[in-house]
């Protein structure tokens, strides 16, 4: 049963929370280092993606799914805070009444307002090292960005949806396996398998937006795209977090849980 694990959902945060109001600037900090770790895994993937595309492979995707988990073990072992993972998070701590839902917007605010602040500055680093000046190395990334831009709204949103509960189970289902090895690779896992079907992450789109536009990119890639893409994949994002893990894991759960609070109390 996952009752143990959320009640680590609940822990972490209030724990979470605990760091917003003793320093606003550091729980933004916290949201800064989720984006650009995420931006590691952005150029890994890109990097390692690049040499495949380059050939016409049909490995491209599947070896940049698979290096792009590296995003996930930094943000779970680095200390990062990531908006879609908050989704859930706050969400099930609101639903238990440790949170005003008014402290739970607020919370979502600041760690997506610091997620966008550490993806411009990890572009801004990635662009003065000048490793993505060659075409020849940034095309596969150039090529991704431009699908993400000029695909439907509505099939954003619903991407969306689909990533941001995968994702969320990519931090909740490695709360009640033993040992770092296998919490790792249940992550990486689950991380490939939000990228291998193409779906829409905010916050990875974020990075790698970001890192697109500092580049020489094409007319096609512009802030209207990232516009376009970030509006429906956020919402997207909102209710796959708030509605298929929060919702969802306090309905079937509150029996349950009510027993556990209850023999507490006595």
């Amino acid at each position: 049963m996952e009752t143990e694990s959320l009640l680590k959902v609940e822990e972490l945060a209030l724990k979470k929370y605990k760091i917003f109001r003793q320093s606003q600037l550091r729980y933004i900090a916290r949201a800064m280092l989720a984006s650009m770790f995420i931006g590691f895994g952005v150029i890994v993937a890109f990097k390692t993606g690049n040499f495949f595309y380059m050939e016409n492979s049909p490995f491209t995707y599947p070896m940049a799914a698979i290096t792009f988990g590296a995003a996930i073990i930094l943000i779970a072992y680095g200390g990062g805070d990531l908006f879609t993972g908050n989704t859930f998070y706050y969400t099930y701590a609101a639903l238990r009444k440790k949170l005003q839902w008014s402290e739970v917007g607020k919370l979502w605010v600041f760690s997506y307002v610091g997620n966008i602040m550490g993806a411009a500055v990890f572009a801004l680093l990635i662009f003065l090292t000048g490793l993505f000046t060659d075409a020849s190395v940034n095309s596969f990334l150039l090529n991704v960005v431009e699908h993400k831009m000029n695909t439907s709204a509505i099939e954003l949103f619903f991407r969306a949806i689909l990533c941001n509960w995968l994702v969320c189970l990519a931090f909740f289902i490695p709360m009640s396996l033993k040992g770092d090895g296998a919490k790792m690779f249940a992550m990486m896992l689950f991380v490939f398998c939000f990228f291998i079907s193409g779906y829409e992450h905010s916050i990875a789109n974020m990075c790698t937006f970001a890192i697109a536009l500092v580049l020489n990119h094409p007319g096609t890639i512009s802030f209207y795209g990232v516009i376009h893409n970030l509006v429906p994949v956020t919402i997207g994002n909102l209710i796959g977090g708030v509605l298929l893990m929060g919702f969802m894991y306090y309905f079937v759960n509150k029996p349950f849980l009510d027993a556990v609070e209850k023999g507490k109390d006595e």
